[in-house]
């Protein structure tokens, strides 16, 4: 191991320590209240080291090819910081839920997050699997950590369904080296380009394709698309609903990398692309259509907006069956489209359930749709917040969200893909019942006692208006993200 590549995993290393300073200062310390603080200003150190990376080579490659820092990974290193920044402003409060366990919590959120960081990064089979486990054991405690039966129930689930399907996902990879005799995913490229180039065709067998649709399979779990989506509603609503946002923006975001680059890098092969965005095209459209229909039904917030991001799911998989339906990988306006949506919708659904955290908080933990009832009198400042949220997520201008969809069902239209972006749409239409559903409740008059003035801790508020922030000023000026999206996607273009 050289300085090099040290310095290539300074984000991933200083993320690991962050949170071995969090376990020793929690010994030391009884105020509990400086670990979410020192959390907070420790992210500065391997956002820092992002920065220094980003001006560096752009093919910063080490360990033997294993990983590389490049635009695309670095894009995605913001994005998770960001998001561990959001949870850990949202956990001052609520963390003091977990009495002496508070650095124990802490330092998973952290440990998680320097999995997700190594996890856009790699470029290599086995590291990629690595990894994903690396994210999903601390992720598995995490959602286990409200110590009563959902929360165990919740924890349990998560922890066997990720070991399924890493099983899955593992067989696919081993099926992938069979066929290929590599693990590293430039050359996997080149090991089927040869192959399709001699007397036999491999892809005829199936076998191959097999696997990559198992790698599909393993991934799926991972973005909670149908049908693997079925641990999201109970690990949603019995984990900490910080970090059921976590979940949904962070995990969401790392396994979408992930997927990209496996399929921009690895399987980007006209012979197959047809067989797999085909696939993929199928997954987004029943994915949408399940994720919304169930979430009508919901009366925990938390568990609509489960099948919420089942239904977004789908929506960001609009845009990776556009990846290479044109020939030649001559459009990437779909691939972008994935990362300009991942960026918005971490800054709208954070924003969402800091307000959650919130209400739960003043209602005695009562996370039901009907314990937002007068919430404008209550406090008018989050009620705008989780309207201008629900509005995002629903896709109506002037927001991030309908920059998104814009952006991504457009890229559908220019490949090809009429039918997809339609079904897309009148999904949206949909999703307004269940959303604005939300947001009639809040401005409804409350037969509950519970018509005092609700004032946030300072941390939840300030993440709220900065998801709030983020929200409104990118529906309107997107150009910034969607310039970096581009660039992070030309980075691995072959």
């Amino acid at each position: 191991m050289t300085l090099h590549e040290l310095y290539l995993l300074s984000p991933e290393i200083s993320m690991a320590l962050l949170a071995g300073v969090i376990i020793i200062l929690d010994l030391i310390f009884k105020n509990k209240k400086l670990l979410p603080i020192v959390g907070f200003i420790g992210l500065l150190v391997p956002l820092f080291f992002s920065i220094s990376l980003t001006n560096a080579d752009p093919n910063n490659t080490g360990f033997y090819s294993a990983l590389i820092v490049d635009k695309f990974s670095l894009f995605f290193k913001y994005l998770i910081i960001f998001a561990v920044a959001i949870v850990l402003l949202i956990s001052i409060e609520f963390g003091k839920k977990f009495g002496k366990i508070q650095g124990e919590y802490y330092s998973l959120v952290l440990l998680s997050a320097s999995g997700m960081l190594l996890l856009v990064s790699a470029t290599e089979l086995i590291t990629i699997y690595i990894a994903l486990e690396l994210t999903a054991l601390p992720t598995a405690a995490l959602a286990a950590f409200g110590r009563n039966g959902r929360s165990s129930e919740s924890g349990l689930k998560f922890l066997l369904l990720s070991a399924i399907s890493s099983a899955i996902l593992l067989y696919g990879m081993v099926l992938t080296y069979g066929f290929t005799g590599t693990t590293y995913l430039p050359e996997i490229v080149v090991r089927i380009q040869e192959m399709i180039g001699t007397s036999e065709n491999i892809l005829d067998s199936g076998a191959l394709l097999f696997g990559i649709i198992l790698i599909t399979a393993g991934f799926g779990f991972k973005i909670s698309a149908v049908p693997f989506q079925m641990w999201a509603p109970d690990v949603y609503e019995g984990a900490p609903t910080p970090i059921t946002g976590f979940l949904s923006v962070a995990s969401k975001a790392a396994g979408f990398a992930i997927i990209l680059r496996i399929f921009y890098s690895a399987f980007d092969i006209t012979a197959i692309t047809v067989d797999w965005s085909s696939l993929v095209a199928i997954l987004s459209a029943i994915s949408m259509s399940v994720g919304n229909l169930v979430a009508i039904r919901q009366q925990n917030i938390k568990r609509m907006l489960a099948y919420s991001t089942i239904a977004q799911a789908g929506y960001i998989m609009v845009g990776l069956a556009a990846l290479s339906t044109l020939p030649g990988g001559q459009d990437h306006a779909g691939p972008a489209g994935i990362l300009f949506y991942l960026a918005g919708y971490a800054m709208t659904n954070l924003a969402a359930f800091a307000v959650i955290t919130a209400v739960a908080n003043n209602n005695g933990g009562d996370e039901s749709i009907s314990s937002f009832g007068g919430l404008l009198k209550r406090s008018p400042t989050l009620t705008a917040i989780m309207t201008l949220s629900m509005i995002s997520l629903i896709g109506i201008p002037p927001t991030v969200g309908f920059m998104a969809k814009i952006y991504i069902f457009g890229s559908a239209m220019d490949t090809g893909l009429e039918w997809l972006a339609i079904i897309g749409v009148i999904n949206s239409v949909i999703s307004a019942y269940y959303y604005l559903r939300v947001v009639k409740v809040m401005f409804s008059e409350s037969d509950s006692a519970l018509n005092t003035k609700l004032t946030p801790e300072f941390g939840t508020y300030t993440a709220a208006i900065v998801g709030f922030i983020g929200t409104f000023i990118f529906g309107i000026y997107p150009t910034p993200i969607i310039d970096l999206a581009q660039t992070a996607i030309k980075s691995i273009m072959l």
